[in-house]
């Protein structure tokens, strides 16, 4: 049964790993949707980002100007692109930069995102084949169980009983409490007790202050099958 013990552990450890990675990957996918959002601003930020650029291009008040300030100021043209003024040539220079930016961002960001869905994909299937091989180990255990408790007489399978029912029930559990239930003599229950540990059944002894015998069936067992389950696959 000890190999059984380690099975229940593997197996335990193997959905907790399972749960914790499925876990990652979704906080993973949240967190580049988010991303995704953030670069993809909109007009309204882009035209703040031009304004912030060409702080020279905003308009003035000019209620208060004195007369003299009504003198012609000198713009300066850029004569070789044909007389366009320089603010706008470095509004559509500032703009294109921006554009820039954007796709830049935004390409790397749907390509991380497109391989997250890829890891996502692989770790998917990886979690199937670990239920799978879980699954199998599971089937194995079932065999194993099976094919131990088989080898128990009908009268060893009732003694076996009565010590996971009362066990269940919150009783300490001796020979004394067997031999009453089962009508049988204490050195019959020693026996067949006897018998079922040595055909590999995890039944357990211990004495209460260094005295009584008590019986219990082993934790791990219970953890893998009830005694209805037990039941059942001997039937099989």
């Amino acid at each position: 049964m000890d190999q059984l013990k380690e099975a229940f552990l593997r197996i335990k450890q193997d959905i907790i790993a399972l749960q914790e990675q499925i876990t990652n990957l979704t906080q993973q996918l949240e967190e580049i949707k988010r991303t995704l959002n953030l670069n993809n601003p909109t007009n309204n930020s882009t035209n703040q980002t031009i304004q912030q650029i060409n702080p020279a291009f905003q308009h003035a008040p000019t209620d208060n100007l004195p007369l003299k300030s009504l003198k012609p100021q000198d713009l300066t043209i850029s004569t070789g692109n044909g007389g366009v003024p320089t603010n706008r040539q470095a509004d559509r220079q500032a703009n294109q930069q921006t554009d820039k930016n954007i796709d830049f961002y935004t390409f790397h960001s749907e390509e991380t995102y497109e391989n997250s869905k890829n890891q996502l994909k692989t770790d998917q299937i990886n979690h199937i084949q670990r239920v799978s091989e879980v699954l199998e180990s599971l089937d194995s255990i079932r065999k194993e169980i099976r094919s131990n408790f088989k080898h128990l007489t009908s009268q060893e399978m009732a003694v076996f009983s009565a010590i996971y029912t009362f066990e269940e029930q919150g009783f300490v559990v001796d020979y004394s409490l067997i031999s009453q239930k089962l009508g049988l003599s204490e050195s019959s229950i020693r026996d067949y007790v006897h018998k079922i540990i040595k055909k590999g059944i995890p039944l357990l002894k211990s004495k209460e202050n260094n005295k009584k015998v008590a019986l219990s069936i082993s934790q791990d067992l219970k953890k893998i099958a009830s005694l209805q389950t037990i039941l059942n696959l001997r039937k099989l």
